[in-house]
C-alpha cells in the first residue's frame, strides 16, 4: 500500500534505481533548475517559461500542502548515487477510477530510461487503486510516447492541448492503460 492512512501522506515507492517520493521544500533549486530549461518547460501543459519567481516554491507548497488534485512524486535517486531529483511524475484523479499520468525527466538522464522505470512503478504501485490510467504526449515528443508504449499503455488517439511555454495548442497522442 503506498498511502500512510495514520499520517494521511503519500509513501514512498521502489522504482528500481530511484524512489518515487513526495516532494519537500529542499527540492525547489534542482526543480527550478530543471523546469526553468526550455526543453522541459515546452514538453509540458502547464510548465511557463520563462519560470516566473516564485512558481516552484507555490508548486511544492501545493504538493505538500494537499491542494492539487492528485498525488506528485519526485524521482529520487540519492540512495543510490543518482540526483536527490530525477524528476517529477504525478497522478491526477479523473473521474470513475481513472487518473492521468504525467511526468518530466531532467535533461542529462533523457535517454536512460528513468522514465520508463517511474512510470512502471508507479502503475504497479496503483496509488489511487485507479482502473485505467491515461497519458498524453506532444507528437513531436516520440521518446516520451516510446516510455508509453514500454510500460504497457496502448495509443487512444489524437488530440491537442495547450501549453503554456509554447504559448500554443499542441497535437497531442492520448494513451491509456487498463489496470483491472
Amino acid at each position: 500500500m503506498t498511502f500512510d492512512e495514520s499520517v494521511g501522506t503519500v509513501a514512498d515507492i521502489a522504482a528500481g534505481r530511484f524512489v518515487l517520493r513526495p516532494l519537500r521544500v529542499s527540492d525547489a533549486g534542482l526543480v527550478a533548475l530543471y523546469a526553468s530549461d526550455a526543453r522541459v518547460a515546452e514538453a509540458t501543459r502547464s510548465i511557463p517559461h520563462p519560470l516566473p519567481p516564485g512558481a516552484v516554491e507555490a508548486f511544492i507548497a501545493r504538493a505538500m500542502s494537499g491542494e492539487t488534485r492528485g498525488t506528485i512524486w519526485a524521482m529520487d535517486g540519492a540512495a543510490t548515487g543518482l540526483s536527490e531529483l530525477l524528476g517529477v511524475i504525478s497522478l491526477k484523479p479523473m473521474d470513475r477510477g481513472q487518473s492521468e499520468v504525467g511526468f518530466w525527466v531532467a535533461p542529462q538522464m533523457w535517454n536512460t530510461g528513468i522514465a520508463s522505470e517511474a512510470v512502471s512503478a508507479l502503475v504497479a504501485a496503483n496509488p489511487l487503486n485507479d482502473r485505467t490510467l491515461f497519458a498524453e504526449v506532444f507528437q513531436d515528443n516520440p521518446g516520451s510516447a516510446k516510455v508509453l508504449t514500454n510500460c504497457g499503455f496502448e495509443y487512444l488517439g489524437d488530440a491537442e492541448t495547450f501549453s503554456v511555454a509554447r504559448g500554443a495548442r499542441v497535437p497531442t497522442w492520448t494513451y491509456i492503460r487498463k489496470l483491472a
